[in-house]
């Protein structure tokens, strides 16, 4: 019963996860693009009561008309719709995932003893401590000398993600450590949400009912924030589908596969933020383009070439592979899963027959040899010479008689 609570859990969070993530992202890409398509007022009238841009538009049957004040109207109106709980809702859920899966379930999705035999209140540490010191750190570089200097600050974060992203993989396993990567990206992101972008609004908002005059510096931040923000979000957006991919969290070099697609990522994202402003430049869509083909050409299942006359028969190797997937594989793929935590074979695929073994031959090699992704963290402990046995299986047909 609990793990069909946990499993009930998990698709409810994620069903969460999902809405609003799509609805943070979705007004943050909204409100780039329209602060991007500003034109100047066309009214003097606008113009002399404040209005320092103007955008129109057509939706759903009907016309828009959106102008942004270059500071704030001589009267705030009522109501004043604010943008947070987007953010704050999308970090809540994520969290919730994070806790339900990669911390409670720390010895299923974590830890990983091939690549470091944590304790699982030592491996639920760092995951906390990457995140808060993650934001820390960060804060700390825009708040410094350094957060003067736009492009010297983007260098240098980069870098600190970077180094985080290569101490992740060393920690923990190839899809915790994508994850958690995320996971303090995400922070950072709602952070700047929560502690300079909104409270940097609040005194917009203040100044303007009491007459005063808005200091600079609020808006200065909360602008640079917001730039950081949307350049962190296809980079985000890959972490929180990167589960499904395990050739790249499960390869050797998983970290420096993260690290390209996350500048990648970023790269695309600064392409259509210069669209936005009409003149995008190619060379960043092309640089993105280049990375990611060579991640996928570097990556690629590699061929031994022709295998060597057999040593047996098809059945005879197919009754060792069976032996295989029976004992490393089918206490998660079976009908009535036996490991502690899986109500239902994970993603119905269910290994109990020859048949059943041979028509998913493809994804079995993939995740057991290529990427040796599976069984997640290693916990039925599948030995070299297992993972052997089923390659030479695959690479001579895939055989079953």
């Amino acid at each position: 019963m609990e793990g069909y609570i946990l499993e009930w859990l998990n698709l409810l969070g994620r069903w969460l996860h999902m809405i609003t993530g799509i609805a943070w992202i979705g007004a943050s890409f909204y409100f780039v693009w329209l602060d991007n398509h500003l034109l100047t007022p066309k009214d003097p009238a606008d113009e002399a009561r404040g209005v320092g841009g103007e955008v129109w538009s057509v939706h759903g049957g009907g016309f828009y008309h959106a102008q942004k004040y270059k500071v704030a109207p001589a009267k705030l109106p009522e109501p004043l719709h604010w943008f947070k709980w987007e953010a704050y809702t999308t970090w809540l859920s994520g969290m919730f995932l994070m806790v339900l899966m990669y911390w409670y379930g720390a010895e299923i999705y974590t830890i990983d003893p091939a690549v470091m035999a944590l304790k699982k209140s030592t491996a639920v540490i760092i995951g906390m401590v990457t995140m808060a010191g993650g934001w820390i750190i960060y804060d700390l570089l825009c708040k410094s000398p350094l957060g003067r200097n736009d492009k010297r600050l983007g260098i240098v974060i980069a870098l600190f993600v970077f180094v985080i992203a290569y101490l992740l993989c060393q920690v923990f396993s190839g899809r915790a450590a994508y994850i958690h990567f995320g996971a303090m990206l995400g922070t950072i992101m709602v952070a700047n949400v929560f502690f300079i972008i909104i409270p940097g609004q609040t005194e917009l908002v203040n100044a303007t009912r009491e007459g005063r005059v808005v200091d600079a510096v609020y808006g200065l931040r909360a602008k640079q924030r917001s730039v950081h923000n949307t350049y962190f979000t296809l980079p985000v957006l890959f972490v929180m589908i990167s589960n499904h991919y395990a050739m790249t969290y499960g390869h050797e070099f998983n970290w420096l596969i993260l690290i390209g697609i996350t500048i990648a990522g970023a790269l695309i994202r600064v392409y259509f933020v210069q669209h936005h402003f009409g003149r995008p430049s190619p060379i960043t869509i092309v640089i993105a383009v280049f990375i990611l083909l060579a991640i996928a050409a570097a990556i690629a299942p590699r061929s031994s070439g022709t295998s060597q006359a057999a040593e047996m028969t098809a059945a005879e190797r197919f009754a060792q592979v069976k032996s295989v997937i029976d004992n490393r594989c089918n206490s998660c793929h079976a009908i009535v899963p036996t490991q502690p935590g899986f109500t239902a074979p994970p993603k119905g695929m269910i290994f109990e027959t020859p048949q059943q073994i041979a028509s998913q031959a493809l994804l079995i090699h993939q995740q057991t040899v290529v990427t040796k992704a599976m069984p997640i963290g290693n916990l039925t402990q599948i030995t070299e010479e297992e993972r052997a046995l089923v390659d030479k299986w695959y690479k001579d047909g895939a055989n079953i008689d």
